[in-house]
């Protein structure tokens, strides 16, 4: 069933860093998905938005930089193990998405989520824009964050869907 943003009910902050989500992006053709617990939604630019943050060096970035649209795809607490995996392998080398058994639908946009999902956030790209260091006023945060790999870009997406099961 679709809801509004507004008759969303659920803690985010449980979603997003206990939980974890599915960013995906990609079409009929091809599409990946990656494990994230860093993100949140608001309001910006006079709409609802999602906020989530990907490293150049993720397949799915390849994905998310092509497209117009992605999803973010929240599982009940028995699928952990599988987000575990999909933020573990990657794309690159097998169909992760085939492997945890997860069935794509796709919307009208031709953007890929999971049939599984208990809740699904769909998103059309509205800003993107790389993290920067000089732009941290916390160090420690950049530390924390940064020992290793890549900085990330940040997606803001308005929120154009919202399917809940």
């Amino acid at each position: 069933m679709k809801i509004t943003p507004n008759q969303l009910s659920d803690n985010i902050f449980e979603m997003i860093s206990d939980r974890w989500m599915l960013i995906t992006a990609g079409d009929r053709r091809k599409a990946n998905t990656m494990t994230a617990s860093f993100g949140g939604f608001g309001v910006l630019f006079f709409k609802n938005v999602a906020h989530i943050y990907v490293r150049p060096e993720r397949y799915t970035y390849e994905f998310l930089e092509k497209k117009d649209t992605f999803s973010l795809s929240f599982f009940s607490p028995e699928f952990k193990s599988k987000l575990a995996y999909c933020g573990k392998a990657s794309g690159r080398d097998e169909d992760k998405i085939a492997k945890c058994g997860f069935h794509v639908l796709y919307d009208a946009d031709e953007t890929p989520y999971f049939d599984e999902a208990q809740i699904t956030v769909l998103c059309k790209k509205l800003y993107r824009q790389d993290i920067s260091r000089d732009c941290f006023t916390d160090s420690t945060a950049f530390e924390k964050t940064y020992s290793s790999g890549g900085m990330h870009r940040m997606y803001i997406g308005e929120i154009t869907d919202i399917i809940k099961r």
